[in-house]
């Protein structure tokens, strides 16, 4: 069971990762927005939510974790997009409310 909390643990913050740095790349290059980041992150949400449902007590992990996440997103999302690091914030310019939250995005 301990091993099954850690691994939920990390698929959580792995999730939470690939979400914020979707989220940064949509919000720092408008003009490559596509369908398939849109999808990944709705995926993602759906993921998390999925997650938290079938073990609440993982919510509160998510605040707790949130600012580390945060930053190796923005470490993925300049390695992905090749846009230097001190591009993108050192704080994150989205709640962890707004990027868990659906309609954040379809603007």
């Amino acid at each position: 069971i301990e091993s099954m909390g850690r691994s939920e643990k990390r698929e959580l913050k792995s999730r939470l990762i690939v979400l914020l740095m979707h989220l940064l790349k949509w919000h720092y290059q408008p003009e490559k927005r596509s369908e398939s980041w849109r999808s990944t992150i709705t995926e993602q949400r759906i993921c998390i939510e999925g997650l938290l449902e079938d073990s609440p007590s993982l919510k509160p992990l998510l605040s707790e974790v949130f600012e580390d996440c945060y930053q190796k997103a923005r470490l993925k999302a300049s390695d992905e997009t090749g846009i230097k690091l001190n591009f993108f914030p050192k704080e994150s310019p989205f709640t962890l409310e707004e990027a868990l939250e659906s309609s954040y995005v379809n603007e």
